[in-house]
């Protein structure tokens, strides 16, 4: 396995509220762990918000009893959530604060993927991309329903108004999804920073160039600003399947 992660504030940004995590190694029970989370919210309440919604998910999973992969994400993010918002009750300034939460963990050929937000992961491979979370977004619901194609959605005032967040409510509800990853394929999980300033097509071009993961996060972080930088922009690429070079 192979990883890159970077974030970025952007071009019009004072501060980075995303926040991100990447391990290729175990994190508790689960064999690697990769995070990405926007955060929402007035003063540095967004910032917080990331932060420590990804610090308590793998805090969680860290010292999580053996069980179910996917049950323990479910926990993990519902824990998050819980006290996220505890912190957001208690103090006025935090008060409506929220994150956007993507979390990936590769399990041999199964990559699995708990999803909150708008912020998304995709598999790119053989020229295609397929984007593997669905948003809970506002310009989505209306996409679903037929109200909207999926080229003006990117355009709409409204696509930044999401629908389910982290520490919004007392409650969250988690998607799960889970699909296969092929030799050859690589994994982007990025915040909307990246999604609203670059389409799928150009994505997909640039993660499936002859190049190394680092220079690919780059060039996809630099197209982001080339469009505009409206927000932050967090990509982590990985690599599930890699072949050593013999010596």
């Amino acid at each position: 396995m192979k990883t890159f992660s970077m974030t970025h504030t952007g071009r019009r940004r004072e501060t980075n509220q995303d926040y991100m995590f990447a391990s290729e190694t175990a994190v508790g029970m689960l064999p690697n762990l990769f995070l990405v989370a926007d955060g929402m919210g007035g003063h540095a309440a967004g910032e917080f918000a990331s932060r420590f919604t990804v610090e308590r998910v793998v805090e969680y999973i860290g010292g999580a009893s053996p069980g179910e992969l996917v049950a323990v994400l479910k926990e993990a993010a519902i824990y998050a959530n819980r006290l996220l918002f505890m912190e957001a009750e208690a103090d006025a300034e935090k008060r409506g604060m929220g994150t956007t939460l993507v979390a990936a963990v590769c399990d041999g050929d199964q990559l699995h993927v708990a999803n909150i937000g708008d912020s998304r992961l995709y598999v790119i491979g053989g020229g295609n991309i397929r984007q593997i979370t669905r948003d809970h977004s506002l310009v989505e619901e209306m996409v679903r329903l037929g109200e909207m194609d999926k080229a003006h959605a990117r355009f709409h005032p409204d696509k930044n108004v999401i629908t389910r967040a982290i520490g919004v409510m007392s409650d969250v509800s988690v998607d799960f999804f889970e699909t296969v990853v092929e030799p050859g394929d690589i994994i982007l999980m990025c915040s909307d920073g990246l999604t609203n300033m670059v389409d799928d097509a150009q994505i997909a071009q640039i993660v499936s160039k002859p190049a190394g993961l680092e220079e690919k996060a780059k060039k996809l972080v630099d197209s982001a600003n080339e469009n505009g930088g409206a927000d932050n922009i967090t990509v982590v690429l990985i690599e599930p399947f890699t072949v050593e070079a013999e010596a």
